[in-house]
């Protein structure tokens, strides 16, 4: 099962932290990737806060993918870029490559790039998701997870109530945004999704 948390740093600081103590507990938490998003900040002080970041990653041994950049994916020490659906494919030699996509056809093209993961949004309703119609639900879920060979993670809405129906559902693990950044206890949400990995 594949876990990233995804960076939201209002909703941590909405939550009593900044976003780097948050992503902290998660990643001591044992919370295997990160994804750096922020992307409406300006580029100094988006890097400023990266750098932040990828500290407490490479602190911890968590991997950081980086949203929609591949110059600073690379220079934050990034295992990967991820892509909006609407963002052209990028040179990104050395980079894991993933993809937000939300239709079948979305995923096709994922695919034919050579993408390794995509999320799959909005699974249940959220409000960081208005843009993209109503959430696709389990049945949804399953229907993308099947039509496409590139591993999906379900996010939109997710928490750790939803990880067994979500891999049950056909997705290779789940991305959780709101989850994690707006717990009273970061690590306690890792340590649920977790320990439902390694349950028999």
């Amino acid at each position: 099962m594949k876990l990233l948390v995804v960076t939201d740093r209002r909703q941590s600081e909405a939550a009593g932290r900044d976003l780097p103590a948050t992503v902290a507990l998660a990643v001591v938490a044992g919370a295997p990737t990160v994804l750096f998003r922020e992307k409406d900040l300006p580029a100094d002080e988006r890097r400023a806060l990266g750098e932040r970041v990828a500290a407490v990653c490479a602190d911890a041994g968590a991997q950081l993918a980086v949203a929609s950049d591949p110059t600073l994916a690379r220079a934050l020490g990034a295992r990967a870029v991820h892509l909006a659906s609407d963002e052209p494919w990028p040179h990104a030699q050395g980079l894991a490559v993933g993809r937000s996509c939300h239709t079948a056809a979305e995923l096709s093209d994922a695919a034919a790039h050579g993408a390794d993961y995509a999320t799959v949004s909005p699974v249940f309703a959220t409000t960081s998701k208005p843009g993209y119609g109503p959430a696709l639900g389990l049945d949804g879920l399953r229907a993308l997870a099947r039509a496409t060979t590139v591993p999906v993670l379900a996010l939109g809405g997710v928490g750790p109530d939803d990880l067994a129906a979500c891999l049950d559902a056909g997705a290779a693990g789940v991305a959780v945004m709101g989850a994690v950044m707006t717990a009273a206890d970061p690590a306690a949400v890792i340590n649920q999704l977790l320990d439902q990995e390694t349950d028999p």
